[in-house]
């Protein structure tokens, strides 16, 4: 693989994925200049991409351990609902996402209080201006998806100095954050344990499922996007229980064995859940089927291990298909093409 990396990955994706567990120390540990406060009805979260997928994982830990509930915005504006008693905490990663600027303007406007990350760019600037608003800074000089330990790291560490969430004690997050260097150490492409491109082999040319419970949703979600991005393979992700009405009867038919399912599961979920992923994988024949076991003591660790384990997936895969994992060459073509249009 490293002649691979090395031919194909201009961009550095290998090396940024590497650092993942260093940066989500880093940004956990920084310095934020807010107080508690969490007498809000609910926070929003606005972003887009990469940007904004750690509002997803908020709500996963909000759902499971949280007194607020937590609602991800991915659009122009706010949704028609929003009040000012709700917190919006907006997140672009370069600052000068059009749909996040939209939605803190928007909140702005109508008297809300706006919690903006980001590593510059307009969004610092107008909340910067702002008496009842602030913008936490993270490094730069990555593409959002490379930049999750950056991005989620300094989210959760705002929602724990304000509040919003229940922080665990700091020895046990010293004691995750080693687990997870131990795990990123045998995910890696370079002197790993080889399952990452072992498991991306089998998946080249094939459309991509991903099923997983609820807890572990924002993961797969975000899994499927690192697929769609980096190694540019169709990849859509879905939760247990809901899929077991619907498209489970696709994954049992004829037209599955082009297909191929990567399940993600790990403890603590419901007990029926869990029966119905067993009984679902032991009748499933005709795709390839993984199951990644995500482990972890709480579910933030599970949530973590899941996001990195694939990220190094996703390289992989790209390596395998012969695409750079850090161009996005579509992406940027449609933002010109924006930038021309008033």
């Amino acid at each position: 693989m490293k002649s691979l990396i090395d031919k194909l990955d201009s961009g550095n994706m290998a090396g940024f994925t590497r650092s993942f567990v260093d940066d989500f120390e880093t940004a956990l540990n920084s310095e934020i200049e807010i107080g508690e406060d969490n007498d809000w009805s609910g926070v929003l979260c606005i972003g887009m991409g990469g940007s904004g997928a750690g509002g997803d994982f908020l709500g996963s830990l909000a759902d499971s351990e949280g007194g607020l509930p937590f609602v991800t915005w991915r659009g122009y504006g706010l949704p028609s609902w929003w009040g000012p008693d709700w917190l919006v905490m907006a997140t672009s990663y370069s600052g000068e996402t059009e749909e996040t600027l939209d939605g803190a303007v928007t909140a702005l406007e109508n008297g809300g209080t706006v919690i903006g990350i980001s590593s510059g760019g307009q969004l610092s600037e107008i909340l910067g201006n702002n008496e009842d608003s602030i913008c936490i800074g993270v490094q730069g000089g990555q593409t959002p998806r490379s930049a999750f330990g950056h991005i989620f790291g300094t989210q959760l560490a705002v929602c724990w100095k304000l509040g919003l969430l229940p922080a665990p004690p700091a020895e046990e997050i010293e004691s995750m954050i080693n687990r997870l260097r131990s795990i990123s150490a045998n995910s890696d492409l370079i002197d790993g344990d080889g399952m990452a491109a072992s498991l991306a082999s089998s998946l080249s040319g094939r459309g991509i499922g991903i099923v997983s419970p609820g807890e572990l949703g924002p993961a797969a979600y975000r899994f499927a996007c690192q697929l769609n991005e980096n190694s540019d393979s169709f990849a859509r992700s879905t939760e247990v229980p809901e899929m077991n009405h619907n498209e489970i009867v696709a994954w049992m038919s004829k037209n599955a064995e082009s297909q191929a399912l990567l399940v993600l599961t790990c403890e603590g979920i419901n007990p029926r859940t869990a029966s119905r992923i067993d009984w679902m994988l032991e009748q499933i024949s005709g795709p390839v089927v993984w199951r990644i076991e995500c482990e972890g003591e709480s579910l933030l660790e599970r949530l973590l291990y899941a996001s990195h384990v694939t990220d190094w997936i996703s390289i992989a895969l790209a390596l395998v298909n012969g695409v750079d994992p850090s161009q996005m060459d579509s992406i940027v073509g449609l933002k010109a093409h924006l930038s021309k249009i008033q």
